[in-house]
């Protein structure tokens, strides 16, 4: 899910998010630098005017206003300045990224480009103070143990990254399926590459991995105002990449596990129900439901942190209340117009009636269920109890708290909040230590 700050900011920002072509560096930089500059001038009809029609029409000024002079501030602060930009390629699209410089720390804006020279994409979230740009020895070291993979989608490929371990295998192997949102395939959150860290961890105690950009990131522009569902972010493409990894020379197909963060651990149990041949199934800071009520919790809970009085939160909120409203009695048939957090009303409806402890429950698969104590979005005390409360007695199901960690399993700050997300960490190695050993201690799946 990270849907956490990040739903509220990057979701309604970077639901849009695409691939662009192969538009100049220097294009994509002025775009940034124009837009950045009038945003401090609170000209948001000046940002809207660099956007392609598709983003527009998800984000137009009133909605750029509330972004930049509300949810950024009262989340991370004050703006005070602005870092050089740096541009990448991605695929064919070109990014801009300018790390931004509030007072309880540093956010990324990241702008891209399409072809037509307009901006399919604008996303912010917790970034890192400006580097150099140089590539971190980690990744370096393991380049040769990575080749590139391409997921099909109904859209287009997916660009993915299978990680191999040291020797010729047949290896057991991890499907990754990440948060909410316009998620990479590290599922990078500010300076954080936590399936990167999965990834790397696993090639070390002989486990192959596969990891992919998710749809709502390369085919954002596309999905724009289209009525998708969480099937279409998140199932389909986990179940086609489940079979192309079990397809592979390297991998052994009868010891394929899924292992799924956030909303990407939501969806396990529906994942799993519709690729029956899963050796196991790892749920990592899973909620028990994902809707418009969880959103209304993380938000109070960091406008608390913010000092905000209960009246302010009330007022902020009050139109995601009035939307839960409309959805509580809408026909998912025919889903209400209009949008909610940058996802269609048809994306909430396609959650609505989903339950996963329920669906887990019908399952043979073998589960490991992780849990960090200081993970403010899916909690120890809420989601997490369900899942024990289900499961702690069945004896196919492992299941681990971990004290003092966030829901990134790094370390979570006192009290758990957005500002944790910006910090420099790694996945805690205890938890890839667990993760590994009970993936060595599965039997292939029956066939």
């Amino acid at each position: 899910m990270i849907s956490r700050t990040l739903f509220t900011v990057g979701m309604v920002l970077a639901a849009t998010a695409a691939q662009a072509s192969a538009t100049p560096q220097q294009t994509c930089r002025a775009h940034s630098d124009e837009i950045l500059q009038a945003l401090q001038k609170h000209d948001y009809a000046s940002v809207t005017a660099h956007l392609d029609a598709r983003m527009r029409a998800a984000m137009d000024a009133s909605k750029l206003r509330q972004v930049w002079e509300q949810m950024l501030p009262q989340q991370f602060g004050a703006y005070d300045h602005a870092a050089a930009t740096h541009v990448q390629s991605s695929g064919a699209a070109r990014v801009a990224e300018t790390p931004l410089h509030f007072a309880s720390g540093w956010l990324s804006m990241r702008v891209s480009c399409d072809a037509a020279g307009k901006v399919s994409g604008l996303f912010f979230a917790p970034g890192q103070p400006p580097s150099d740009g140089a590539a971190p020895a980690t990744t370096q070291a393991h380049a040769a143990n990575e080749r590139s993979l391409m997921i099909a989608s109904p859209l287009g490929p997916l660009p993915g990254t299978l990680t191999l371990p040291a020797g010729n295998g047949p290896f057991p192997a991890v499907l990754l399926v990440a948060g909410s949102g316009p998620m990479d395939r590290d599922e990078t959150i500010g300076p954080n590459k936590p399936f990167r860290d999965l990834a790397r961890g696993f090639a070390a105690a002989g486990i192959a991995s596969l990891r992919y950009d998710k749809r709502t990131l390369a085919y954002g522009a596309q999905m724009a105002n289209k009525p998708i569902t969480v099937d279409d972010e998140v199932t389909d493409d986990a179940v086609t990449a489940l079979r192309l990894l079990g397809q592979q020379p390297q991998i052994d197909p009868h010891r394929l596990f899924v292992l799924g963060h956030s909303l990407g651990g939501l969806m396990v149990p529906r994942i799993a129900q519709r690729y029956t041949h899963l050796a196991g199934a790892i749920l990592l800071a899973a909620p028990v439901g994902f809707g418009v009520d969880t959103i209304l919790r993380q938000s109070r809970y960091i406008d608390q942190l913010q000092g905000m009085s209960a009246q302010a939160i009330a007022k902020q909120l009050a139109p995601i209340v009035a939307a839960r409203d409309t959805l509580a009695h809408a026909d998912p048939a025919h889903p209400p117009a209009g949008a909610l957090l940058g996802a269609p009303m048809s994306y909430w409806l396609s959650l609505r009636n989903y339950d996963p402890v329920a669906v887990a429950a019908t399952l043979h698969t073998p589960m490991l269920i992780l849990q960090g104590e200081g993970d403010y979005q899916v909690t120890a005390h809420g989601d997490y109890a369900h899942w024990k409360a289900a499961f702690a007695h069945d004896p196919r199901v492992q299941m681990h708290d971990y004290p003092g960690l966030s829901h990134l399993f790094m370390p979570a700050g006192t009290p758990p909040g957005p500002a944790d997300y910006a910090k420099p960490g790694h996945v805690d190695a205890t938890v890839l230590h667990d993760i590994s050993a009970w993936i060595a201690s599965q039997p292939p799946a029956a066939t």
